[in-house]
């Protein structure tokens, strides 16, 4: 097997390993939060301390690539988030479940943003998106997996023993391998120039820009997908059977929709295409909030999760365009880790409001964050294409 289609293998198993814990919290939280013994909200604790423990591994992700290879940080970090999932499913106290979620949070950080960092350099928009809806495939199958557990009449603990061990196997395989993860090119360029330094980084106004981008996107795809299956099933009385399929169904529009647009990524206009995709999902959220009918409520749901295929990836691989390669780590670390602060800030703050004022607001919150995406979305393109000319100039 050639080395390049080795590696995008390798890559892909780690970003489904990447997403299968997302998938899991959703549908499992209900019956989670009785078992501690904690309020719905709670929810924005647990993916408050997973999000710290992301911000700070993704966040340093520039460094961290210079100190080990890519290879051993997915050795390791999937190894801690086995342990990490391992320890979900045997802890009765609250505390040590929160230390937990940490550590997973410290796992995921290092692998998203490293695989990206590594992706933008030596995979096509084709394979990048590809990769993205691997995460899709691990999202689709944990609402599955939580769901098949539950309808058994075993308690959600039993589908954080089986993901966990599944990422035990998945870590002996990227030790096995850690030493293929040599810096390998696509053959269209020379070696990056030296990286810059964190702070010059940061003082580029689009850098900002583009993370405030990936804080509303990340929070609006966990907003969807950690509150659906609530506002589903507790206050539009569908079934628990119902409500996880549908979250699944979430979760499987969006990799398929990745799936797609990978086939053709190379091919239309990136930045225009994006565009519409996030308009789109705006349509897809008013039909979830307004629920016409609940068959169009649930063609919302799906559309919300289809036009989001493509925007994350696509935004990872504009980065470089827009920031200059010197820059490109350490904006891509930057952009991962405000990607993890916005789906933990979003996702407490729409747990709030629902606490606070009802359900039904989840469908209103959906609405005001992916029109704040598109006015986003549009003011860093703006701003990307004043630095293109600024460069050409």
């Amino acid at each position: 097997m050639p080395r390049s289609t080795l590696l995008a293998l390798l890559a892909f198993l780690a970003f489904v390993s990447l997403g299968l814990p997302d998938g899991l919290l959703g549908v499992s939280w209900p019956s989670m939060r009785v078992a501690f013994g904690v309020p719905l909200d709670a929810l924005g604790t647990l993916v408050a301390f997973q999000t710290l423990g992301y911000l700070a591994s993704s966040s340093l992700s520039g460094r961290i690539l210079r100190v080990l290879p890519i290879g051993s940080v997915l050795a390791l970090s999937t190894l801690a988030a086995a342990l990490a999932l391992l320890g979900f499913s045997l802890t009765a106290y609250w505390p040590l479940l929160l230390a937990f979620g940490f550590v997973a949070g410290l796992a995921g950080g290092a692998v998203d943003a490293g695989l990206n960092a590594y992706g933008a350099r030596h995979f096509s928009a084709r394979i990048l998106n590809w990769l993205h809806a691997f995460f899709g495939v691990g999202t689709t199958l944990g609402p599955l997996i939580v769901t098949a557990v539950l309808t058994s009449g075993s308690v959600w603990r039993w589908s954080y023993v089986i993901v966990g061990s599944a990422q035990l196997l998945l870590a002996w395989t990227f030790f096995a391998t850690r030493g293929r993860w040599a810096d390998v090119g696509t053959g269209e360029a020379a070696p990056p120039p030296a990286a810059a330094r964190n702070r010059d980084t940061l003082r580029r106004p689009i850098v900002w820009l583009g993370m405030a981008t990936f804080f509303v996107y990340a929070g609006s795809e966990f907003v969807v997908a950690q509150w659906s299956f609530t506002l589903l099933t507790l206050h539009r009385g569908e079934s628990v059977g119902t409500g996880g399929l549908l979250v699944s169904l979430y979760w499987g529009s969006l990799m398929v929709g990745r799936v797609l647009f990978g086939i053709v990524a190379d091919r239309v206009p990136l930045v225009r295409t994006i565009a519409y995709c996030i308009a789109a999902s705006v349509v897809g959220a008013l039909l979830f909030w307004l629920e016409p009918t609940r068959s169009l409520s649930f063609l919302g749901l799906m559309l919300i999760g289809a036009s989001f295929a493509p925007v994350f990836a696509s935004l990872v691989i504009l980065t470089p365009r827009w920031v200059g390669q010197a820059h490109a780590d350490n904006a891509i670390g930057f952009q991962i880790a405000a990607a993890g602060l916005g789906g933990a800030t979003l996702t407490a703050s729409v747990g709030f409001v629902a606490d606070a004022a009802g359900l039904q607001t989840i469908g209103a919150s959906v609405v005001v964050l992916t029109v704040a995406l598109l006015g986003l979305y549009l003011a860093l393109v703006w701003r990307g294409r004043r630095v293109e000319a600024a460069r050409s100039g």
